[in-house]
């Protein structure tokens, strides 16, 4: 059993899946003989639910590139994600849980004779996660991402786009997966724009065809962030539309417990420094915070700090909105305001006890 648990490891750490796999087959036999039937059950229910992607692998080899270019139009991945990284509100992850659900269960749905769409439309601001929502999704159905290359796809002609869109569909179609169309709004313009060419027109009538082809073993996800320029026709092809925010102040806080908790840090555990920082965060996006985060992080490594505090991460979160120190005084103040101490803005700025608490007390209105 042990050589088992060990070369379960060292296929995890080499990324080597089919021997990962074929030791735990091992394993879970192994422990049924021994009566450990319940753990025995389970790992093979792990196996059978990823199974399925592992084997359709092999079958992804031949990706279809652009006639013109010779590029790749597609990238394939099998992201690794959980739950806990997928930070949201309540409502919104639960709708994505029920999409996983339907498409989990949509050979009883049919059963039912309920008409199955796999299809899903996520719209919002930039960085507000909508790749990582696509990747969540393969994730925990073991599904293979196949992502749509727009490099790839657009072609300098036109009617050659509408040709490596149906390359695309015809690909996925083939295989389980999930097709990801980033930037949908490129492809799937109003067909109305007076601004467009009537190919590109044929190109929106293309892509919408071969939605509707699209099988009901693989997943159809479009991600845009303007969704103001889509085709009315598109949102029909989709049987669940959702909006990506970006996060509000809950989940601010989890996401700052999400990317500070492998550094050393004084703000975590503080609840009052965590609801300054969800203020100062306020308008950011998903993306923004982890970069702002990262930065931080990257700073403290650097100069060989022990301990991220707050007025770290209000330094990067002030040069991610401003860029620069045009104002001193405006800087230290904006410290002072969102809850930095005199005594981190002094061994953080090198600057004068004396000038910080003059500050302070004209942010208070002391003076």
């Amino acid at each position: 059993m042990y050589t088992e648990i060990v070369k379960i490891i060292e296929g995890g750490l080499l990324g080597d899946k089919e021997k990962v796999q074929n030791y735990a087959v091992v394993l879970a036999n192994n422990l049924e003989k021994e009566g450990e039937v319940a753990l025995s059950n389970k790992i093979k229910g792990v196996i059978s639910k990823r199974k399925r992607g592992l084997t359709s692998l092999d079958s992804f080899a031949m990706k279809p590139v652009d006639t013109e270019s010779r590029m790749d139009i597609v990238e394939i991945t099998t992201p690794e994600i959980s739950q806990e990284q997928i930070v949201l509100s309540r409502y919104v992850e639960d709708e994505i849980q029920s999409f996983i659900e339907c498409y989990a269960n949509r050979d009883e749905l049919i059963k039912a004779g309920i008409e199955i769409s796999n299809s899903l439309l996520l719209y919002g601001p930039p960085g507000c996660g909508k790749t990582t929502v696509a990747q969540f999704i393969s994730a925990m159905t073991g599904l293979p991402l196949v992502t749509a290359r727009l490099d790839g796809l657009i072609s300098s002609l036109l009617g050659s786009t509408a040709k490596n869109i149906r390359k695309i569909f015809d690909y996925a179609s083939k295989r389980e997966c999930i097709l990801f169309l980033d930037e949908f709004d490129v492809i799937a313009k109003l067909r109305d724009d007076k601004n467009e060419l009537g190919e590109l027109k044929r190109v929106v009538n293309s892509l919408i065809q071969n939605i509707d082809g699209l099988n009901n073993d693989s997943i159809l996800i479009a991600a845009t962030n303007h969704h103001e320029l889509l085709d009315p026709a598109i949102w029909r092809r989709f049987s669940k539309v959702i909006t990506l925010e970006k996060p509000q102040t809950e989940e601010i806080g989890n996401l700052l417990q999400i990317y500070l908790k492998n550094y050393n840090n004084s703000i975590i555990a503080n609840s009052k420094k965590v609801e300054q920082l969800e203020i100062a965060f306020k308008g950011f996006s998903h993306s923004d915070i982890k970069t702002t985060i990262s930065n931080t992080i990257k700073t403290a490594i650097i100069k060989k700090k022990s301990t991220i505090n707050e007025c770290d991460v209000l330094k990067e979160i002030y040069f991610h909105q401003y860029h620069n120190v045009d104002d001193e005084d405006a800087f230290i103040r904006y410290l002072l305001r969102y809850g930095a101490t005199h005594k981190e803005i002094n061994e953080s700025l090198d600057v004068s006890l004396r000038k910080i608490q003059t500050l302070s007390k004209e942010e208070k209105g002391e003076m």
